[in-house]
């Protein structure tokens, strides 16, 4: 007789997650639907609080940014500027990331106090399923309404149908309209122009003695350098001032760099107004724009409003060119969603 062999037993067992999967095989789903739920279960939903936030969100941004050239409305700069300019109600708020397997962070909804508004702006890999945007939205929404903020606005591409239908949907409605987001690329820079002999340029290394040159008491600007130096892209070699034969401050310009994603972000710029007219702005854009490409920027991001036609010449005419015009989607208190 044959020698008996002995099979090793083999048993199932089947999760709540193993029956989901499949019924969503044998029903047919979409491939969007599958996405989703795998998107979902392998996501952790978590808070990130404070300079943790930033550090947190300067990551998600910097991945979606060396990914892709133009997705999403942010650079991981924009956050760092808006952090910088003075506190806000927001800081403290426990914001809401979520991350994938390895602990990436793969999207967030951040709220910022702007003060005429608290805007709710939401964030995810450009590869990410509708569904999932609708989700990651949707819980930003109900989170800052458990935060106490009903009334919230927020910038939103108009080819963006899916962000687009859920704040339709949760009783937004487009107020106004937003910026016109421009890009240059470094190798496309025009030269410095000539900049006249009773200015001079600086950067911040040069006048490390003196108050920043962003303060302004009139326009309620304070002092902003403390802020400034907790963030990770804030570098004084690219914080120009242009200041007049008198030593007053002229114009001024703040320039970013970002090592990881090889962009670079111009926020913020301004003339002052006994300034105006000569040349003073475009001296300190090419000149910024000169010294972040010789830093290993590629690609180099501004905004303008639309309806500022000076900023806009200003722009176009030193090679930028327009990517998309946002538009701001807002929700009053008490808004009832559909």
């Amino acid at each position: 007789m044959p020698p008996s062999t002995t099979r090793p037993a083999i048993s199932f067992r089947l999760t709540s997650w193993s029956l989901e999967v499949l019924t969503l095989i044998y029903s047919g789903c979409s491939g969007n639907l599958w996405l989703y739920v795998c998107e979902m279960r392998t996501m952790r939903e978590q808070h990130r609080v404070g300079l943790q936030y930033l550090e947190t969100a300067t990551v998600l941004l910097q991945r979606i940014r060396s990914s892709h050239p133009t997705a999403g409305l942010y650079e991981a700069a924009d956050l760092q500027w808006w952090w910088s300019q003075k506190p806000r109600s927001t800081d403290n708020l426990p914001q809401l990331f979520w991350f994938d397997h390895l602990g990436r962070p793969e999207a967030a909804v951040i709220a910022t106090d702007h003060g005429q508004r608290i805007a709710l702006d939401p964030i995810v890999m450009p590869d990410a399923t509708p569904d999932w945007v609708a989700h990651v939205m949707e819980r930003g929404l109900a989170h800052a309404g458990e935060s106490g903020f009903d009334a919230v606005g927020l910038e939103v591409d108009p080819a963006d149908e899916v962000l687009r239908d859920v704040l339709v949907d949760q009783g937004f409605e487009i107020e106004e309209d937003g910026v016109v987001e421009t890009w240059l690329a470094a190798d496309a820079r025009p030269e410095i122009s000539l900049l006249h002999e009773e200015y001079r340029l600086s950067s911040r290394l040069d006048t490390m003695q003196r108050p920043h040159h962003m303060i302004n008491a009139t326009r309620n600007h304070s002092d902003s350098e403390p802020r400034l130096r907790q963030t990770s892209l804030y570098r004084p070699d690219l914080d120009l001032v242009v200041h007049d034969s008198g030593d007053s401050v002229a114009a001024y310009g703040l320039f970013w760099y970002d090592p990881v994603s090889a962009t670079g972000l111009v926020e913020p710029m301004r003339t002052e107004d006994d300034h105006q007219r000569r040349g003073l702005s475009r001296h300190v854009l090419t000149a910024g724009i000169d010294l972040l490409a010789a830093a290993g920027a590629e690609r180099i991001k501004i905004c303008y409003e639309p309806d500022n036609p000076a900023s806009k010449g200003l722009y176009l005419g030193v090679g930028f060119e327009p990517v998309r015009q946002t538009v701001v989607f807002s929700r009053g208190a008490g808004a009832p969603a559909s």
